[in-house]
């Protein structure tokens, strides 16, 4: 007889209800964890950086640029003196060199003559003689060529030691041209670095903002009698002094670019300008801001000349020309022009007139 009994049925495993479980409440959990995640970024977002906070990095980083341009500019006038120094010391090497062979040859060819008559002795040679008297004056004029020979023997040795002295300078100076160049990689990297950050900063403003920075950089126009330009200028002195002929030269470089790393003729950076200029009036400068503040008699602020050099920032980074009226000619920074702008435009650091 059939049970009518109905059958048992299996309870779930413990592993397979605890599988489940588990999957639900990670399921759950990383539910939970994405929302917390998407009100966590919605709320702790970086906030879009205002107009005036992009301007005010953008300065920063110019500033940074130009203090690595002060920089490369110093490694470069050393791997310049250095590229200086070895192509003389090749040079001197060379010439030193076709001398000690020249004086080797004849040195040789002078050993083996003696070699090939010397095999009489000087007895042998007197007795055999048909004329003593002959025999000996050319015996005192072996005598002389020998102290000759000594001579030439010495000198031979002098020029190998100065050959190698030389190739020793010179392998220095090869050492101290690559750590240079060097350098300059490295700078060269932090401004580009630099700029390129720059640039990217200047593309988050709009047209509107990025002519505002523009004219901001620009400095404002100062009052004085008009003149054609890209600010109201000071007119330039006309003394014939060497002042003066810098002072035309700066003018006549408004408009060019500033490259870093440049001393013209076609563009500029900082300091490239002050140096040219001064060089236009025989004056030589140096090639970095922070040696070009020394280079002359230090001016203060109120006794101010044209000509002077006007310096700016804690880390004396930047360099304009002094123009008269409160006024200077510079090359601001990279994607600008050389201008004219206030003296008060930027964060005084010091003046310095040359000599």
């Amino acid at each position: 007889m059939a049970s009518h009994r109905k059958p048992r049925q299996r309870p779930l495993s413990g592993g397979t209800a605890r599988s489940s479980v588990r999957t639900t409440a990670a399921t759950l959990a990383l539910a939970g964890a994405a929302t917390a995640t998407a009100f966590e970024g919605t709320s702790h977002a970086d906030p879009q950086p205002t107009p005036s906070q992009v301007k005010a990095e953008m300065d920063r980083l110019y500033e940074e640029a130009e203090a690595a341009t002060d920089q490369y500019n110093g490694a470069k006038e050393k791997a310049d003196e250095a590229q200086r120094a070895l192509g003389g010391l090749r040079d001197e090497t060379a010439r030193k060199t076709d001398q000690l062979n020249t004086a080797r040859s004849a040195l040789g060819s002078l050993a083996a003559t003696q070699y090939r008559s010397g095999t009489l002795g000087a007895a042998v040679q007197l007795a055999m003689s048909a004329d003593p008297q002959e025999y000996l004056d050319r015996a005192a004029l072996i005598t002389r060529a020998g102290n000759r020979n000594a001579a030439e023997i010495s000198s031979v040795r002098r020029g190998l030691e100065e050959v190698g002295e030389l190739k020793e300078q010179a392998a220095g100076r090869l050492a101290d041209l690559r750590a240079r160049q060097g350098e300059l990689a490295g700078h060269k990297a932090e401004i580009e670095g630099k700029l390129t950050a720059a640039r990217r900063l200047l593309a988050k403003l709009t047209a509107e903002e990025r002519a505002a920075y523009e004219a901001q950089s620009a400095g404002p126009a100062p009052s004085g009698p008009a003149r054609s330009g890209p600010a109201t200028q000071a007119p330039p002195p006309s003394d014939g002094s060497r002042a003066a002929r810098a002072v035309a030269f700066a003018y006549g470089a408004i408009g060019k670019p500033y490259v870093w790393g440049s001393t013209g003729p076609g563009s500029f950076d900082c300091s490239g300008l002050t140096q040219a200029a001064w060089r236009a009036a025989g004056v030589s400068l140096p090639r970095t801001t922070y040696t070009q503040i020394n280079a002359g008699q230090r001016i203060s602020r109120d006794a101010l000349a044209p000509g002077d050099l006007v310096f700016f920032y804690s880390g004396v980074t930047h360099v304009g020309m002094y123009i008269g009226n409160g006024q200077m000619i510079h090359a601001p920074r990279p994607g600008s022009t050389v201008r004219v702008a206030p003296v008060d435009s930027m964060p005084w650091a010091g003046a310095s007139r040359p000599a």
